[in-house]
């Protein structure tokens, strides 16, 4: 039986025995818990809680728990756990990746670590790429874990928070993975401890895995306000970088889309808006305006990042082709687009909380994916998130051809051979799928195969209602498919009668995406389970990858360029330049996420702060404690703020220290200008501090105190940050603009974020402390009042 395991595979095979050990021992209770009836099965859950309890670790019970779900997967869905998909749920109960080809059923892999892991009561979190995936695993392998005693909920967008908090309650949690970032986000923005919905994190597995947290890492979740944007000016600025040029007003990266204005670009700006320096702080807002314009210009195609329907930007999936429903960018780039389009300007998005997919979900303790394609994205799922990349042999060997590329000289070659061979392949009754990299690219194919009088299923973001539906249509014999590359993924395509001996299911990609990922996970939507199939890739010298990442070697190249007569490039390096091509792109891919991530991990450490502190006032934890460690921080603060080690004593800004403390204190102090030492300063203080504080106890039992503070405190907390993110994007974009010789623009971001952070937060303190303060004065004044 187990002789499949000894097919090569990039997995070692002394990295598998270890789990070849475990299937023998899976296989051998198996008869064991055949005879068992429903009850006995279903028993089992609470025998394997206790054993865990009393000191068992997941290792002793996974054989007993993944033989009892394998037998209660056969008795409710009529499916057995093959020996590998064993073994990938080995993987994953594990925290690392079982990289597994399309039609391995990786979905009922999940129910084994899911449930292994939910037996130790802390909550297991199932991640899909959409609510259709994650509808229907909720309801299919839901139903193994329910038979087994556990609970099963469903977390998706527009839920209510009774809901929210139940689906998280539950044993397993099935959702999107951006559903989950939000819902953390918005937990450190509630008013009241019970509104929160998530309970500490335990252990997620991800769906796609290489989709999730590499594709989706580019893009951080951001909660967001709604702003009013001034439409004018958007208007002005669009104008403005409608005629500007590429090279001679702004720099544009076409390898990491990185732009910036020139000498040029910036002196026409000025002379736009009648103003003296663009460099000037005060101009800061009117840089932003304009650079938005000009990356709503190069950067965003429409029908490729987004379509125009019913005068609304709608943003398209540049990895699923997918309308990304009521997702819209934030910082006034999706208004730049609009007036670029000359469509109504909405109101701008103005982030009040935001994480990068990266540092989300490092906070799991343990987390684990599957994939059919993560090999090629090993040391990053390593280095950024402490999971291994375990290929898991097939079940049945793979009888799929990958045939080589076809490269054409132009792209007009390209698609009228695309045309001829999906016709030829149509004749002879096979069903044909056409992978496409965008929108734009599904319409040009969709021409030319009606030109040829080809019937066929034209799917991509506008019609996305049918998408799983046609998807899985695509095996029958005859269908002619065509779909942005990633459509339907993780939809089985099943091959309809006569098929097999036609040769299966023919793959046709018409460019090399991105990332090389996404192209394997084209040609494995044919060839699954062992059934027949083809993959083959027709591209062009013209086509936008070579265009955009390696214009020089594609310009040494063209002129040794030898053609047949269709068009079809003979040279065999060509082969070597799509090859390095690829490389070149997902090397940028990576530098973007690894400084993006670098960017948010100085957010981080200051998100954490200001979470942890938010946390603490939310459940009440000491508040007027936190109120006297504020006053003494402010104290420390402001005296030696004023009283810089670099400067003599005679310079000291003894005014504003008195300024600041006489608003606080309950008797004024007068400091004697003789001082010259910041601790002497600070003594002078330690009777009026202590008066303070006395003064402060006495409001402790004080209910109208103890509702207001945590509300002020929360108020502050909110305002602080939401300001502190706004001047720390507009601090990421001004880097760019000044110059600093050759220090690291990544160190000066660190660096004057850090300064950023602390000036914010001392204000906050103060800010907090002198309302309350105030209030307990006031409140003592009306008091005595009442009392005479």
């Amino acid at each position: 039986m187990l002789k499949i395991f000894k097919r090569k595979t990039g997995t070692s095979e002394r990295q598998l025995r270890k789990y070849r050990k475990i299937v023998e021992q899976i296989n051998s209770l198996e008869p064991k818990y055949i005879a068992m009836s429903d009850d006995d099965l279903s028993g089992m859950t609470d025998q394997f809680k206790e054993q865990l309890e009393g000191g068992a670790t997941i290792e002793n019970i996974l054989p007993d728990a993944f033989a009892v779900v394998r037998e209660a997967s056969k008795r409710v869905l009529g499916m057995r756990h093959f020996d590998v998909q064993l073994i990938g749920g080995a993987v994953l109960t594990e925290g690392n990746i079982s990289e597994m080809p399309t039609g391995e059923g990786k979905t009922l892999v999940a129910s084994l670590p899911s449930y292994v892991r939910a037996l130790e009561g802390k909550g297991v979190h199932v991640i899909t790429v959409n609510d259709y995936l994650a509808k229907r695993d909720y309801e299919q392998i839901g139903q193994i874990h329910r038979f087994l005693g556990l609970t099963v909920g469903l977390n998706v967008p527009m839920m209510q928070g009774p809901a929210k908090q139940a689906a998280y309650q539950s044993d397993i949690t099935y959702g999107v993975g951006t559903e989950f970032g939000f819902d953390y986000l918005r937990d450190n923005m509630v008013q009241d401890p019970s509104q929160k919905v998530q309970r500490p994190y335990h252990f997620a597995i991800i769906d796609e895995v290489d989709s999730v947290l590499i594709d989706e890492a580019k893009t951080p979740l951001i909660v967001a306000g709604k702003m009013q944007a001034d439409a004018d000016l958007h208007h002005i600025a669009a104008r403005l970088a409608k005629r500007f040029k590429k090279g001679e007003d702004f720099e544009f990266d076409d390898a990491t889309k990185a732009t910036s204005l020139t000498e040029q670009g910036i002196e026409k700006v000025e002379k736009a808006f009648g103003i003296g320096n663009l460099y000037d702080l005060d101009h800061q807002t009117l840089y932003h305006y304009v650079i938005q314009a000009v990356r709503a210009f190069v950067i965003f195609k429409r029908d490729v990042d987004y379509i125009v329907r019913d005068e609304k930007i709608e943003l398209v999936d540049m990895f699923t082709g997918r309308i990304m429903e009521g997702r819209t960018l934030s910082d006034g780039l999706h208004q730049a687009i609009e007036a670029k389009e000359g469509v109504p300007i909405t109101d701008e998005n103005k982030a009040q909380a935001q994480i990068t997919i990266q540092n989300y979900f490092r906070m799991y303790p343990k987390l684990c994916g599957m994939t059919g394609t993560a090999k090629t994205q090993e040391k990053e799922f390593r280095e950024v998130y402490n999971m291994e990349v375990i290929q898991i042999p097939t079940n049945r060997p793979r009888a799929r051809i990958d045939s080589p590329d076809f490269v054409y000289k132009t792209i007009e070659e390209k698609y009228k051979a695309v045309a001829r061979e999906v016709a030829a392949r149509h004749a002879k009754g096979q069903p044909v799928l056409v992978g496409t990299t965008s929108i734009l690219q599904s319409e040009a194919v969709a021409k030319h195969l009606r030109e040829q009088g080809l019937d066929f299923h034209l799917l991509n973001a506008k019609s996305v209602e049918q998408e799983v539906d046609l998807i899985s249509q695509a095996g029958q014999q005859g269908h002619i498919t065509v779909a942005t590359n990633m459509a339907g993924r993780g939809t089985d395509i099943v091959l309809g009668e006569g098929v097999e001996e036609n040769g299966g299911l023919f793959v046709l990609g018409t460019e090399k995406h991105e990332s090389r990922r996404v192209d394997n996970q084209l040609r494995g939507r044919s060839g699954r389970q062992g059934d027949h199939g083809e993959s083959q890739f027709y591209l062009s010298l013209e086509d936008e990858m070579y265009i955009r990442f390696s214009p020089e070697e594609l310009e040494k190249f063209l002129p040794k360029v030898r053609t047949d007569e269709d068009g079809k490039v003979l040279n065999p390096e060509v082969h070597e330049l799509t090859e390095r091509t690829q490389r070149i792109v997902e090397g940028a891919h990576f530098s973007m996420r690894e400084y993006n991530l670098k960017l948010d991990d100085v957010i981080n450490d200051q998100r954490e702060v200001i979470y942890s502190l938010r946390n603490r006032v939310l459940e009440r934890e000491d508040i007027f404690g936190k109120l006297k460690a504020m006053l003494s921080e402010t104290v420390e603060f402001v005296v030696l703020d004023s009283c810089p080690d670099n400067e003599i004593a005679d310079n000291w800004d003894f005014e504003r220290i008195e300024r600041t403390m006489n608003a606080l204190l309950l008797t004024p102090v007068e400091l004697p200008k003789s001082l010259d030492r910041t601790s002497d300063i600070l003594k002078q203080y330690d009777e009026g501090m202590a008066e303070l504080f006395a003064f402060i106890d006495s409001f402790t039992d004080n209910e109208q105190v103890s509702q207001l503070l945590p509300q002020v405190m929360l108020g502050y907390l909110d305002t602080m940050w939401v300001k502190h993110l706004e001047v720390m994007t507009r601090l990421k974009e001004g880097i760019g603009l000044r110059s600093y010789g050759q220090e690291d623009p990544m160190r000066i971001y660190q660096r004057e974020g850090l300064q950023l952070f602390a000036k914010h937060y001392q204000r906050l303190r103060r800010d907090i402390a002198s309302e309350i303060i105030a209030f307990m004065k006031q409140l003592n004044t009306q008091e005595q009042e009442v009392s005479q």
